[in-house]
């Protein structure tokens, strides 16, 4: 059993903690983002490429139901961290079991909204009829197993704010290789179509969900799970809005505007779909340095201004920011040389492979300041100023995105001027969180 002080991260030398947090939380991503590549990979090479694109429209469509919950879920684990860095068991409990309480109700809205609407979402979304039964199909068994997935991201959020990752990497390690046996079981073995792929994530998340809940009735801290105890707590659950809600908002109104991009992909038939989507499965490990620095930085700003460690706080910041954006700029320029194998391992349709280079190639030199943004986001949201990454996101990746595609498209109606929204909008919220970072005292007001 990991001892209190090992998961601590206000004690011992910066960089040796971020690391030995983030390293872990990057694998475990690593392996999530292999066994939901796996899905595409298995669908498009046995069962086609129209299959393929209903698969891969899935991204922005399941982030835009599962954000909203997921950002609230990350505004608990500042609440949990915070009360973890100084000390207060009694406060980590509560905020513990009312976590577990609302991601219970979270997990049940999500599957009724899923099955219920995805039809009209995606008809919304203008997807090409020749997918669009494939893709209700794909969507309603997803959203079917919205439990599993929402109380998953529950308990990980849990661990990893009192500076556990290496738990949750073993239980990702176990779902992605279930996800891939029973890809492989129920489509390449016994013939069955894209849903399968779709009920094959579902059971494996069930699967590490049930890892992570063991662990956690199981643990002598002050986290551990009791089942009896788990309920809503007034004071605490309004931490966790206030510190969620701007994260769970954010998360929605990015996908909004990504499901916009999405639409306008759409338009140019299921060849375009079916690159583009090739591509998002690629870029997904183009953001695993993002992804674990980013969260490391929020549990690492958390816990110390917790413990009210300001200058520890300034200097982990400095790090966790120098390694997101060198690492995440390096694998952007790995996929920039390599994507035309890489997409071809999807599909060898000459047209899919060059929807997706195309894109890959408008994008992926500048991770450096998609990494810079999401790492500041992080930063502030441990910080307690959850209201900024917001504010920024909703005008920089929502407002200025769409109000782009809108006006350019029409201007230049090709798919690259499609794909350049991305870089142009990751500029400027960059810019913003840079002044807020130099200028504002963001470290103070975070104390109750």
């Amino acid at each position: 059993m990991q001892n209190h002080e090992s998961t601590l991260l206000t004690e011992g030398s910066i960089w040796k903690k971020i690391i030995a947090f983030a390293v872990p939380i990057f694998l475990g991503n690593l392996f999530q983002q292999l066994y939901n590549t796996a899905d595409s990979l298995i669908v498009g090479n046995f069962v086609g490429s129209d299959a393929l694109a209903a698969v891969s429209s899935s991204g922005n469509l399941i982030f835009l139901m599962v954000g909203f919950f997921s950002g609230i879920a990350m505004g608990a684990g500042v609440v949990i961290a915070r009360y973890y860095g100084a000390r207060s068991k009694e406060a980590v409990s509560r905020a513990v079991h009312t976590l577990v309480a609302f991601g219970l109700a979270a997990g049940v809205i999500l599957t009724l909204a899923g099955v219920l609407i995805t039809p009209q979402i995606l008809r919304w979304m203008g997807t090409p009829e020749t997918v669009f039964p494939n893709s209700v199909l794909y969507f309603r068994i997803y959203f079917a197993g919205s439990l599993g997935f929402v109380m998953y991201n529950v308990f990980v959020g849990i661990l990893q704010s009192v500076g556990d990752s290496r738990h949750p990497l073993i239980y990702l390690i176990i779902s992605s290789v279930t996800n891939v046996i029973l890809d492989l079981l129920f489509i390449a073995g016994l013939g069955m179509g894209v849903g399968a792929a779709a009920l094959a994530t579902a059971i494996s998340q069930l699967v590490s969900a049930f890892l992570c809940l063991a662990r956690l009735m199981k643990t002598e801290e002050e986290y551990r799970i009791e089942l009896r105890n788990i309920r809503f707590d007034r004071s605490m659950m309004r931490q966790i809005i206030s510190n969620g809600l701007p994260a769970g908002v954010q998360n929605s109104i990015i996908a909004l505007a990504n499901v916009v991009v999405q639409s306008n992909i759409n338009v140019f038939g299921m060849t375009a779909v079916a690159g583009c989507g090739a591509y998002s499965k690629i870029e997904g490990f183009g953001f695993l340095p993002i992804t674990c620095f980013t969260l490391a930085m929020t549990t690492f700003i958390s816990q110390n201004l917790g413990a009210r460690e300001y200058e520890r706080v300034k200097k982990g910041a400095r790090f966790g920011i120098i390694c997101s954006i060198v690492t995440a700029e390096l694998v952007g320029i790995f996929i920039y040389i390599f994507i035309p194998s890489l997409i071809r391992a999807f599909d060898t349709n000459p047209e899919v492979v060059l929807y997706g280079t195309t894109q890959a190639r408008t994008v992926t030199l500048f991770y450096f300041l998609l990494a810079f943004s999401h790492c500041l986001a992080g930063i502030f949201r441990g910080a307690g100023k959850s209201m900024v990454p917001m504010a920024v996101m909703l005008v920089c990746w929502c407002m200025i995105r769409i109000s782009y595609i809108t006006v350019a498209v029409k201007i230049v109606p090709v798919i690259g001027t499609v794909f350049w929204a991305y870089p142009l909008t990751w500029s400027l919220s960059s810019i913003i969180f840079f002044i807020y970072f130099v200028k504002a005292d963001w470290m103070h007001g975070f104390e109750r």
